[in-house]
């Protein structure tokens, strides 16, 4: 019989992805380069550049979120967790590379594709290890009951292959889609949150009995 995953805490792989996210922000925005001269059309040329930083910014800061309420309905993590969260972390920093090369090239076809195709990958990446987290959470997951059917997250990989195909025809529908899959997971999702106030409150509600039954 295979020997169970041992649970540790969770405040390290909290600290570790909040450090590596905030350092792919730091490398994507040093990546803006200052012109040099002070008229508005020495800032015309940046303004590719300018929209890949504000894209990507948009989606680190979408991961960084929900990762944060992923990991708020679990206490502890095994060590299948672990390495799903850094082979999440791995490919969201290759953001800022396929950011950088999208951008410096006037959003041409095969970067745009390759910044997809990133996308596509931390998705995937992202599925597996919510799943991870659900299996070490048991049959009574807080996440499992909280993501549902989880329709978001199936439609947003499907979108990233329609665009990285379309890249190859139409560079800006390509751009366009991940624009779109960008603000269709921007706009707030309380599913985590109400599970885990139900949750907690069947737990508090549960457990006042028994505490004055101790006394």
């Amino acid at each position: 019989m295979a020997e169970r995953e041992v649970k540790m805490g969770k405040n390290r792989i909290e600290a570790f992805s909040d450090g590596v996210l905030a350092i792919i922000i730091t490398i994507m925005v040093l990546e803006l380069k200052v012109p040099h001269g002070e008229t508005v059309a020495e800032l015309l040329p940046l303004v590719p550049v300018l929209l890949s930083y504000v894209l990507s910014f948009l989606y680190i800061g979408i991961y960084w979120n929900n990762h944060h309420h992923m990991l708020h309905t679990c206490h502890t993590v095994t060590g299948s967790v672990l390495w799903a969260n850094l082979h999440l972390l791995f490919w969201l920093s290759l953001i800022p590379f396929t950011t950088g090369w999208m951008g410096e090239n006037q959003f041409a076809r095969m970067p745009v594709a390759a910044y997809g195709l990133v996308l596509l990958m931390a998705a995937i990446a992202y599925w597996i290890l919510q799943q991870r987290i659900i299996a070490s959470q048991g049959e009574d997951s807080i996440l499992k009951r909280a993501i549902g059917n989880d329709w978001k997250g199936k439609l947003s990989p499907l979108l990233y292959v329609s665009a990285i195909i379309l890249a190859f025809v139409s560079n800006w529908l390509a751009v366009s889609i991940y624009v779109i899959v960008a603000f269709m997971w921007v706009i707030p999702d309380r599913r985590i949150e109400h599970a885990y106030t139900h949750r907690q409150g069947n737990i508090s509600g549960q457990g006042r009995p028994s505490l004055t039954a101790s006394r």
